[in-house]
């Protein structure tokens, strides 16, 4: 009877719907130079997570490599 099923996928919530959504209006409602700059911020996050990722992998390999 309290049994709870869990799940361990993660879900989004439907307040972060919520957000996404009042974010999507002040975006459309600011105009397209704001659009442009978000992207280009976000663009340039996403590189840098990506870089710091690929190096970190380089430097775990190389250190296991040099384990041996």
């Amino acid at each position: 009877m309290g049994c709870r099923r869990r799940d361990a996928r993660p879900r989004l919530a439907l307040w972060m719907l919520v957000a996404l959504g009042d974010v999507a209006l002040l975006l459309v409602s600011a105009g397209l130079p704001v659009l442009f700059a978000v992207f280009g911020v976000v663009a340039v996050t996403a590189a840098g997570v990506a870089a710091w990722r690929l190096t970190r992998r380089a430097t775990v390999a190389r250190m296991a490599s040099a384990g041996k």
